[in-house]
């Protein structure tokens, strides 16, 4: 079998690769162009994050069986279009945390005490020691979004320099953050009292440019701003206007909107410093990666064990058949509810009902777990790391099964709780194939679980549904399906709207003030 190295990995990498017997070409910076034309002749390909492989070169890759990152970020990879091609694709989870925490420490300290300015100025032969003033550290609070495995190690960097750490994670448990040491509080709270904020969330539709005008202005005066996750979380205009008007004191990039970012007025700004997204560049990381997604393809390819997949449970082929419909429903009301409740979750509870309940249903758990979860964090959530992670965030699942589905063959009922509050969905397969959500709390629906939806609890009156229609009709949003369910007559409802299109933020707070409307949500689910 024939392996391509697209981007550059340590030797000791492409050495596993041969000494298991594969034929592996190294050519890196190809074209996309070239890249189509042989990419047809392998069967694995390992990429790092220059090679783009899009829907169009996995189209061409007739043979192609894996897609290994040498990395965590898959942000490079179609892994819709790999799965409906049946590639694997699998990473490298962890295998930057430690390189990722350490470079945002580097940048925390550069920044408060101006080394990269101090260092400039000297090399232009000057002595300018009043100018590069800085601010200590230590009893100073950190702000914290997001509590992941690059944000915990941060937390405990931070904690040893004597900071103050609080940090703002609706799905971290109470218990996990009490072990860290952290103070858990709410996104206005860190906001508001930090004197450093970093960042270690995903990029997805709630959290682009998450630190923007609004925000900044509720910030303290001479507040300090990290960002080593992803560019588009940080919007740049209003962060260029916070450090020239001094709102903002300094910042840190390691991630830009755009990259590189040709012309950023950032640049040049005294009181800003950058590196050119050297989060995770360390020869040790690399060297790390490189040696896991080259023992890892090497197990697929010569062994066919599937290890660290994001697409792909470890299943043999015979299972995979019967069970996959069942992943996929798991998944997709995972990932619906994680995006209905916005507290930190404590417990998942799983029921298994009817058939399923004879099936080994692990894997499925799993898919829940993975769905709950992926929406949250910034690192991958995959079917190997989804219950360890779960673990360390201090999660209690648990499974229930009964022989029992009511009116249906089978059925998955998926509860999610946080001290007093609570939540579930559930969901069946029609037709033993397509996913379908039946329940949303005490709601009888009828949900597909697919694309762009909004979910808004109401009032059950009369000019509900036209108001919602309104706005949405005005603002040239396009509706798919509509479903409703009601407790009661007069009582409370829900209303669920698939849409063609994500809904704006000014979108979501016009529906927020329409009568009788107490809730709204947009959810993301895949197409």
């Amino acid at each position: 079998m024939k392996v391509l190295v697209s981007d550059s990995i340590s030797a000791n990498g492409v050495d596993i690769l041969k000494k298991a017997g594969l034929e592996v070409d190294v050519k890196t910076g190809l074209p996309p162009d070239e890249l189509k034309k042989i990419i047809g002749e392998y069967d694995g390909l390992i990429v790092r994050s220059a090679t783009k492989a899009t829907a169009e070169i996995i189209g061409a890759a007739r043979n192609l069986k894996v897609i290994g990152r040498a990395g965590s970020g898959l942000d490079n990879v179609d892994k819709a279009a790999a799965t409906k091609s049946g590639i694997v694709v699998m990473n490298t989870p962890g295998g930057n945390t430690v390189t990722t925490a350490e470079h945002t420490m580097a940048l925390l300290l550069s920044m408060a005490r101006q080394i990269p300015q101090a260092t400039a100025s000297m090399k232009a032969g000057k002595w300018e020691k009043k100018k590069f003033m800085g601010v200590e550290m230590y009893n100073k609070a950190l702000g914290i979004i997001g509590l992941g495995n690059i944000g915990s190690h941060v937390a405990k960097m931070a904690i040893g320099m004597g900071m103050n750490v609080i940090t703002y994670d609706p799905y971290l448990s109470e218990e996990k953050a009490r072990s860290l040491g952290v103070k858990v509080v709410d996104l206005d709270e860190v906001i508001t009292r930090s004197d450093f904020i970093t960042l270690h969330i995903p990029m997805t539709g709630e959290t682009k440019n998450l630190i923007n005008a609004e925000r900044i202005s509720r910030m303290k005066n001479g507040v300090r701003i990290v960002n080593a996750s992803r560019g588009s979380i940080v919007d740049e205009k209003a962060l260029h206007d916070a450090l020239k008007s001094g709102k903002v004191a300094a910042a840190a990039l390691d991630v830009f909107e755009k990259e590189p970012p040709e012309g950023s007025p950032l640049i040049g700004l005294e009181n800003f410093i950058c590196t050119p997204h050297l989060g995770a560049s360390t020869e040790d990381a690399q060297e790390n990666v490189a040696v896991a997604i080259s023992e890892q393809i090497v197990d697929y390819l010569v062994h066919g064990t599937i290890r660290n997949a994001v697409n792909f449970p470890s299943l043999s082929a015979d299972a995979l058949t019967l069970i996959q419909p069942y992943i996929n429903l798991a998944e997709r009301m995972g990932t619906f509810l994680a995006q209905n409740f916005d507290r930190g979750l404590e417990q998942i509870v799983i029921e298994y009902r009817g058939e399923v309940a004879k099936l080994n249903y692990t894997t499925i758990t799993i898919a829940v777990l993975k769905g709950i979860l992926s929406p949250i964090l910034l690192e991958t959530v995959n079917f190997v790391n989804a219950p360890v992670i779960a673990k360390e965030r201090g999660i209690e699942v648990k499974e229930i099964t009964t022989g029992e589905a009511g009116d249906y063959h089978s059925m998955l009922v998926i509860r999610v709780k946080s001290g007093a509050h609570e939540s579930s969905v559930a969901g069946i397969l029609h037709g033993k194939t397509y996913p379908r959500i039946t329940a949303v709390d005490n709601f009888a629906v009828e949900i597909v679980p697919e694309g762009e939806m909004l979910v808004m609890e109401n009032n059950d009156k009369p000019g509900v549904i036209g108001g919602i229609c309104t706005v949405l009709g005005k603002n040239n949003i396009n509706i798919a399906r509509m479903q409703f369910g009601r407790e009661s007559q007069g009582g409370r409802s829900i209303s669920v709207v698939s849409v063609d299109a994500p809904v704006s933020r000014e979108m979501l707070a016009e529906l927020k003030k329409l009568p009788n409307i107490l809730s709204v949500k947009q959810i993301h689910l895949p197409a």
